[in-house]
């Protein structure tokens, strides 16, 4: 096997999912930016897109529903010279995830993290999910959704992120330009990839969303921070796709001295009489 060869292996999604198209724009870039397996972490929760880290030749961590983000904090700010990416949906990165979501975003630790959003539950059979249109029917929601569907994007730029990006499942050119641009950005890179689900979703397919989605173009400016928020806002007849937001700030690495100048913690001594002593306070 060579050094970056990033195998998929067989899934259990539905055909037509827009999932594929993300798992091959996923294995292409890191094969692009010449990655190797090993130093890669890929981590997920529960859900359909969660399954990610199954599906690709790379360190892998499955997780709760709603926890991807704790477990590859941790492995991040343990090993900095780990590539560490995030696979979830919508329901588990903004819902059952929303508080991990809106405190890493504070934290802004170097990792990025790739969000299938179909805007529905899809492994637990199509509930709505946080991004589910006002009055969406489904099977649990006879009557609609009434609850205001989240933003994300507009959410976390208000937040203070300093790379979010939308992209589209189906434009698999763009969505390896962003997820390589997300990979390389310093900090915590947000990309929610729209994507259909063509069991539980239907409303926004493949066709609805190719009528709305258009490009950013090179003259958008994507370090204004209140054109990004405008961007960010549109919904519905038109949908832009693209780097929406981007800005160089400090990392979590950067903020910690031992951190950023000392060697990973991984490689560091491991001292088991200090260990011991703060096990002991837990008696």
């Amino acid at each position: 096997m060579s050094d970056n060869n990033f195998n998929t292996c067989e899934t259990a999604w539905c055909p037509g999912c827009g999932d594929f198209s993300i798992l091959s724009a996923l294995k292409s870039t890191l094969t692009k930016l010449n990655k190797s397996p090993y130093k890669v972490l890929v981590v997920g929760g529960i859900g359909q897109a969660a399954k990610t880290p199954q599906y690709i030749n790379t360190n892998g961590f499955c997780g709760l529903h709603g926890r991807a983000l704790p477990p590859a904090v941790a492995a991040k700010i343990a090993n900095k010279d780990l590539t560490v990416i995030v696979d979830t949906g919508d329901g588990d990165a903004y819902g059952e995830g929303g508080n991990h979501f809106i405190h890493n975003i504070r934290r802004n630790v170097d990792i990025a993290h790739f969000v299938h959003d179909n805007q529905i539950y899809g492994l637990t059979k199509g509930q709505a999910s946080p991004t589910t249109d006002l009055g969406h029917i489904t099977e649990v929601q006879p009557s609609g959704s009434n609850n205001i569907p989240l933003n994300p994007v507009l959410l976390a730029i208000t937040l203070g992120a300093g790379f979010v990006a939308r992209a589209f499942s189906n434009d698999i050119q763009t969505l390896e330009e962003i997820m390589s641009e997300a990979i390389n950005y310093k900090g915590y890179a947000l990309v929610d990839i729209l994507q259909p689900c063509v069991s539980f979703n239907k409303i926004n397919t493949h066709k609805w969303y190719s009528e709305r989605i258009y490009k950013l173009d090179e003259n958008y400016d994507s370090s204004n921070k209140l054109g990004a928020i405008e961007k960010a806002m549109e919904w519905g007849d038109r949908i832009p796709i693209g780097i929406l937001y981007k800005e160089d700030k400090k990392t979590f690495h950067d903020s910690i001295d031992f951190l950023r100048y000392g060697k990973p913690l991984v490689d560091s001594d491991f001292n088991l009489e200090k260990v011991s002593s703060f096990m002991n306070d837990f008696k």
